[in-house]
């Protein structure tokens, strides 16, 4: 009866240990698209993206570290006239570190942006050596809960709050100081994965709480409203995929000045209604 009872108990152990049990995953994949948008953001033409992430997944949890890139056509310069007869080459392609915990579909994360171009990897100084440095690299947190996946797997539900906490991120106040700005994002999207036939569709709202020049706004507003259908096919070990993303911002459409400087570059774009279309391998 002890023996059985030892036994029992052995065995709701590692049933246990079971179901807490963790594996190795990863994403591997890129794709080119013929326009860089972020949050709806249009931040350059043609790019190649690559993008790798690892970490661990466990029931109803996961731990994600992950680096993001954007090579685009436009990231090279060479002997740029700065106007006064000197020349100067440049070369500003973006890279994002990533980190993220998710447990019954609630998620922190860290984040970090950073452009050649800048002086600094990581950005902790005062506003006013951000700006002396000419300093392009931004660190945000955030977090986010996605009610679908506990319902679906192929189902997203999902809402993140996204804050600027280091970095090129500032507004100035009425004696045209620099101030750190904290900007933020609040995003809420839905979607759905259509599996067997390889199709999904998702939809996103996005909205900047305060006054951001990050965003462009100078109040409360919607500056994303955004799109996106994909279409994926399997191919040996990979998947392809096709894909077209549309995004309008609802704040630039009633404002003469929507124009928000481009990520890690030094021109000034309309941000009103953006569109990319592209082409990813995943492995």
């Amino acid at each position: 009866m002890m023996m059985k009872k030892g036994l029992f108990i052995i065995g709701l152990l590692l049933a246990t240990v079971a179901a807490n049990a963790v594996e190795f995953a990863y994403e591997a994949g890129a794709e080119v698209v013929s326009a860089y948008l972020w949050r709806g953001q249009y931040n350059g033409g043609l790019s190649f993206q690559p993008d790798l992430e690892v970490g661990f997944d466990g029931k109803h949890k996961s731990f994600r570290a992950g680096v993001w890139a954007s090579i685009g056509a436009s990231d090279w310069m060479f002997k740029k006239d700065k106007g006064d007869g000197e020349e100067f080459t440049r070369f500003m392609p973006e890279l994002d570190l990533m980190l993220s915990y998710t447990m019954w579909g609630a998620t922190i994360g860290f984040n970090h942006y950073y452009y050649f171009g800048g002086s600094n990897f990581f950005s902790w100084q005062s506003m006013d050596k951000i700006i002396e440095d000419e300093n392009t690299s931004t660190t945000e947190i955030w977090v986010g809960f996605n009610a679908g996946e506990l319902i679906l797997e192929c189902l997203d539900l999902h809402v993140n709050w996204n804050t600027t906490i280091a970095g090129n991120d500032f507004v100035y106040d009425d004696e045209f100081r620099p101030k750190r700005a904290w900007s933020s994002y609040l995003e809420v999207g839905a979607g759905f994965d259509f599996e067997k036939i390889g199709l999904a569709a998702h939809a996103e709202l996005g909205f900047s709480p305060w006054a951001s020049d990050l965003y462009g706004n100078e109040k409360f507003a919607m500056v994303n409203l955004s799109a996106r259908v994909e279409k994926s096919f399997e191919v040996g070990p990979c998947s392809l995929s096709v894909f077209l993303q549309g995004s309008i911002n609802p704040d630039g459409l009633n404002s003469e000045t929507a124009y928000i400087k481009a990520a890690g570059y030094d021109k000034l774009y309309n941000q009103k209604i953006n569109g990319t279309i592209g082409l990813g391998v995943w492995f």
